[in-house]
């Protein structure tokens, strides 16, 4: 069994993606427009828009989508976390994340990780990015 995060951009999907191909390496596995499902989804004007699509981000998979494309994605009482080996990573992906977006907490060390930060990315997912570590004293 997978549990895999499913993030409906309402409209910003394909711009997002290319956001987490640029910040985090992603990789499209697999894209689906509106157009070319089985049976019409949505209006003329949605037809380019994202059906479904899987993102793959390091070892995980991320499903994506357009959903009903209003232009008001609301992503709350969650976040993703990105866990990296080591500091420079972990400064270099929480960077990439800021660009655009409102960074919630710095990057600092904590009682958990040499380096732990929390930041919204320019489409307000909330993302935590720390140092795995099991002696981080």
């Amino acid at each position: 069994m997978k549990i895999q995060p499913y993030l409906f951009f309402d409209g910003r999907c394909e711009e997002a993606a290319e956001f987490y191909k640029k910040a985090l390496g992603a990789k499209v596995q697999m894209m689906l427009r509106n157009k070319e499902a089985p049976e019409p989804h949505g209006t003329s004007a949605a037809a380019e828009k994202i059906l479904h699509m899987r993102l793959n981000i390091g070892d995980s998979i991320v499903l994506m989508s357009d959903g009903h494309s209003q232009g008001k994605p609301k992503f709350e009482g969650f976040s993703l976390s990105v866990t990296v080996n080591s500091d420079a990573e972990a400064q270099r992906y929480f960077s990439a994340l800021s660009d655009g977006g409102k960074v919630q907490m710095p990057m600092t060390k904590t009682f958990f990780s040499s380096n732990f930060g929390m930041v919204f990315d320019k489409f307000g997912v909330l993302w935590m990015v720390y140092v795995e570590s099991m002696n981080a004293k």
